[in-house]
């Protein structure tokens, strides 16, 4: 899996996954257009697209729904060092539930991709490889 982010101007950047591309920017008041999310909204987004896929999953599987799941995703921007934390998830079902029904969606969303990989503390090795530079005389 990978993905390829160059800047298009500013702090605008495009980011492609395959033949898909995002834009991902800052807001007006930090520099930016506002034309995309901030790299913070992205891990949000991703968090929670994943969790609405698992939830969805599990109203698919057992004929409860098959459409019309939503998620929330909040954080906190927290200090030293600077990140995210204190996410909140929130699925709304667009059926009823019985309580069994909720546990189960709930151990559901647990095997998201993405909220398993925040829990595990990933390794993130940073490589940095510059390009050609012109010679100045």
């Amino acid at each position: 899996m990978e993905v390829k982010v160059s800047q298009l101007d500013g702090v605008k950047f495009a980011i492609q996954a395959r033949s898909h591309v995002i834009v991902c920017d800052q807001p007006l008041d930090n520099g930016g257009e506002d034309s995309g999310m901030t790299q913070p909204e992205l891990l949000l987004a991703s968090l929670g697209a994943c969790a609405a896929y698992y939830a969805l999953q599990f109203l698919r599987t057992r004929n409860l729904a098959q459409t019309g799941v939503e998620v929330s995703v909040s954080a906190e921007k927290l200090l030293q060092p600077a990140r995210l934390g204190n996410f909140r998830v929130q699925v709304v079902s667009p059926v009823p539930l019985t309580a069994e029904q909720t546990e189960g969606m709930i151990r559901s969303v647990h095997h998201c991709l993405i909220h398993n990989t925040l829990l595990s503390s990933p390794e993130i090795k940073i490589e940095l490889a510059a390009s050609a530079v012109a010679n100045v005389s």
